[in-house]
């Protein structure tokens, strides 16, 4: 359940109060207070912050900051709608902020200044919010991995978040890294910049074969990209299709990606600092080159509102996650049959 909630003198603004999956043994239980204890340790302008961690009728609830304006995910559906991705600037403001949120989150340590090892594990389109006046946000810390000594890990082969942005290692079941978020995170900004997920093709394979069946891995969530689909991808692909993928984008945030995107963590960039200054040294090159322009949270802004503007006259052939973006919605006098459900935009 998913509602939201302002509680004046309390809490600093409107919230999120949504409903957790409740953990079916003591184990999982105490990972899941585990999970949100490390989410609020986070406390950083691109990351939604959590506020309190509630059980009420047996039934667990987490009340964290609420974002006004679509995912990610929606703004990619929007991309397609109108035929045609974001700027160039737009995609590397997002990135610079993602990437400077999860440099925070990496850097973490303990009361006794031990790092963390702190791993988001699901940087997502789904897990990303652009507000309305242009602030990024990253959500769902819940799936974060962490080295806190004594931490209940995830089970087995228990696969957390949408893994069609997981990196090989995570895949493969090896050690985990802050490298494995900047490969998600160049996954979510190739296809931001250009519409198209570096694994598309894969979407022609796998059709009705059972995606856990052959691999033994089980997801927690069902992936935007079938995981058998994902896992044949990820071991095959090459740093030629790479190449391919970005190579209509400028050439300096074309190697970022590429470097990102390394099927080896230790090719990738060293942190996901170094990562941001690269992007952020790319946002200032596109600004010059739209003669001095500058690009920040005004421009992203306005954006998103034409890309809204632009998607919505094609607002009838899907179904956002997002129902309120667009202003106007049905009217009473429109329905036609009472079993007709009035529906929110």
């Amino acid at each position: 359940m998913l509602a939201e909630r302002h509680e004046p003198n309390v809490l600093p603004g409107p919230v999120f109060i949504k409903r957790l999956h409740t953990p079916a043994s003591r184990a999982r239980r105490q990972r899941l207070v585990e999970e949100v204890q490390l989410a609020y340790r986070l406390s950083h302008p691109a990351i939604a912050q959590v506020h309190h961690f509630k059980v009420r009728e047996r039934k667990p609830y987490v009340v964290m900051e609420y974002v006004d304006g679509p995912s990610l995910d929606t703004v990619l559906c929007l991309m397609a709608l109108r035929g045609r991705p974001v700027s160039v600037a737009f995609a590397l403001f997002v990135g610079a902020e993602l990437a400077d949120a999860l440099d925070h989150a990496h850097s973490l340590t303990d009361e006794e200044g031990r790092p963390l090892g702190l791993v988001h594990r699901d940087v997502s389109p789904r897990n990303v919010r652009v507000a309305r006046d242009g602030t990024v946000k990253l959500t769902h810390f819940g799936a974060a991995y962490s080295h806190l000594v004594g931490r209940v890990e995830t089970q087995g082969l228990l696969r957390k978040g949408d893994v069609a942005y997981a990196s090989p290692e995570y895949l493969s079941l090896d050690p985990l890294t802050p490298a494995s978020d900047l490969f998600s995170l160049g996954l979510s900004l190739l296809e931001l910049a250009t519409g198209r997920h570096l694994f598309q093709a894969a979407l022609e394979c796998g059709g009705s074969e059972e995606p856990t069946a052959r691999h033994g891995l089980q997801v927690e969530e069902e992936p935007s990209l079938p995981l058998t689909c994902m896992l044949a991808q990820v071991r095959c692909y090459t740093a030629e299709d790479v190449a391919c993928a970005v190579a209509e984008l400028p050439e300096a945030f074309g190697a970022a990606l590429q470097q990102a995107l390394r099927r080896e963590p230790g090719a990738r960039q060293v942190t996901a600092g170094a990562l941001r200054d690269v992007l952020r040294d790319c946002l200032a090159l596109e600004q010059r080159r739209e003669g001095g322009r500058l690009y920040g949270r005004k421009e992203a802004a306005e954006e998103l509102a034409r890309l809204v503007a632009d998607a919505s006259v094609a607002r009838d052939q899907v179904e956002l996650e997002d129902e309120d973006l667009f202003p106007m919605g049905l009217e009473a006098h429109a329905l036609t049959r009472p079993s007709v459900r009035k529906r929110r935009k």
